[in-house]
């Protein structure tokens, strides 16, 4: 596996200017001093999506607060400082979704705007999807199957029955441009894609495995192409739920396709001219910009593509 001179630009979700401070976890009643200060920002989400407003530039910023008393009956998680010294503590805060109201502001998940945050904000949002994610569906003990607590400002769960530690699992996943000799790309439609949509071939690391044999397994697993000239491009984390992706692109060897019927409805090689008149005339629909894959697909094609963002899948 090598390194590409030129890697990916503007990953929207590695920009995060949030310095984490994990130095500051372990202090005794850091919440409930950063609770106590008005000065520290909370950013509240229910289901999933925080409170946004909409900027006359056209990107978008999150709406913060000071603390409040029912955070302290809530799920809350020190994220960090906006400063390497210091600065504004940030905190999450999970609200039940019975705390929206109609006269609340309009709220968006990490998936809609993490494109248009600016960097601290990217940051902010993508570690406390993350963070929240992963709390909500590692809520029991995996060793005696006790419910555990939060621990370490919100870094950790703790049984209280074994006294085990169990800490954020992130899962990587490969995801690779595929190129054949006569510089086309491959792009597949997964199974539950809308009609029109199509991306880059990607999937998990298994144990054991390497990153490059991992981009080599899954092109072959899905389209039956045998790749080479692995090199890596660029990664940012994922949180849905728990995922960092890691981009590559390869050489393809071979360019029959033989589907993963199970995971693939329909793969294709293109040249940038197919590529340009599937995306004008509407028949092919890629990856959003908030996606590594969307930068994958631009890398080869040479510059950005400037369409409007739609769900892949139907």
């Amino acid at each position: 596996m090598t390194r590409a001179a030129a890697s990916l630009p503007s990953l929207p979700l590695s920009r995060g200017a949030l310095d984490r401070h994990s130095e500051l976890r372990n202090e005794p009643g850091l919440l409930d001093v950063l609770l106590d200060d008005p000065a520290t920002r909370v950013l509240e989400l229910v289901d999933g999506r925080a409170p946004v407003e909409e900027r006359i530039d056209g990107q978008v910023a999150l709406r913060y607060r000071a603390p409040d008393p029912a955070d302290r009956d809530r799920f809350v998680a020190y994220l960090g400082h906006d400063a390497p010294t210091g600065g504004t503590a940030y905190l999450v805060s999970v609200a039940p979704e019975t705390a929206a109201t109609t006269d609340d502001p309009q709220r968006r998940g990490l998936r809609a705007v993490g494109a248009s945050l600016g960097d601290l904000d990217a940051g902010v949002l993508t570690t406390a999807t993350g963070l929240t994610n992963w709390h909500h569906r590692h809520g029991f003990c995996p060793r005696c199957g006790s419910p555990t607590e939060p621990a370490q400002s919100g870094w950790i769960r703790v049984c209280p029955n074994d006294e085990s530690e169990h800490y954020p699992r992130t899962d990587p996943a490969v995801i690779m441009s595929v190129i054949d000799d006569r510089d086309r790309l491959l792009l597949a439609r997964g199974v539950g894609f809308a009609s029109a949509g199509m991306s880059v071939l990607a999937g998990f690391v298994e144990p054991g495995e390497s990153l490059a044999s991992a981009v080599a397994r899954e092109v072959h697993e899905e389209a039956g192409v045998t790749v080479t000239d692995v090199t890596y491009l660029g990664d940012q984390p994922w949180p849905f739920p728990s995922s960092l992706m890691i981009g590559f692109t390869a050489r393809a060897v071979t360019t029959d396709l033989t589907l993963q019927e199970s995971e693939i409805e329909a793969a294709q090689w293109f040249d940038r001219d197919e590529f340009t008149r599937a995306l004008a005339d509407g028949s092919l629909r890629i990856s959003s910009r908030i996606s590594i894959a969307r930068r994958l697909i631009e890398h080869w094609y040479g510059e950005e593509i400037d369409i409007a963002d739609a769900p892949l899948r139907g």
